[in-house]
């Protein structure tokens, strides 16, 4: 009985190892090396849980020196974020008022007010994806690098 069960645990974990590799293996050349950062470009794929419009790029640009800009989707925005460990706050972000239809625009306020309401982040490396998080752990908003 104890000779089948550690079998299988090996199998078990054989096949863990397996699965790692193999998604290591189908990651683009370099993608294992990039630091596991929000620091960079990235294109809003999810809105709390809501998806987001075709055509329409809600964007996040977050430099190392914590400068923040992008596009809400119909307007652009500029700040500044906190950045410390796994912990990502946005300060008050500045944004144009340019006119747009109601959807675009419903879109992209739920958008900024995921920023306000972020407290971390995480990355999946997996499929290489940048999550928000709020206080409670609850995904915000989830990007794809651009």
């Amino acid at each position: 009985m104890a000779l089948r069960t550690s079998a299988r645990l090996t199998r078990r974990r054989m096949m863990s190892v397996g699965l790692m590799l193999a998604a290591l293996w189908t990651m683009p050349a370099g993608a294992q090396d990039k630091p596991l950062t929000p620091v960079g470009e990235w294109l809003a794929e999810d809105i709390g849980g809501g998806g987001v419009l075709d055509r329409v790029q809600s964007t996040l640009v977050l430099g190392a020196d914590g400068a923040v800009s992008g596009t809400g989707g119909c307007n652009r925005y500029s700040g500044k974020a906190k950045l410390a460990g796994a912990s990502l706050r946005f300060g008050a972000l500045s944004a144009s008022r340019m006119a747009c239809t109601p959807a675009v625009i419903a879109q992209e306020q739920k958008f900024l007010l995921a920023l306000e309401r972020t407290q971390g982040w995480r990355i999946d490396p997996l499929r290489r994806k940048l999550i928000l998080l709020d206080l409670t752990g609850t995904e915000l908003v989830t990007f794809s690098t651009r």
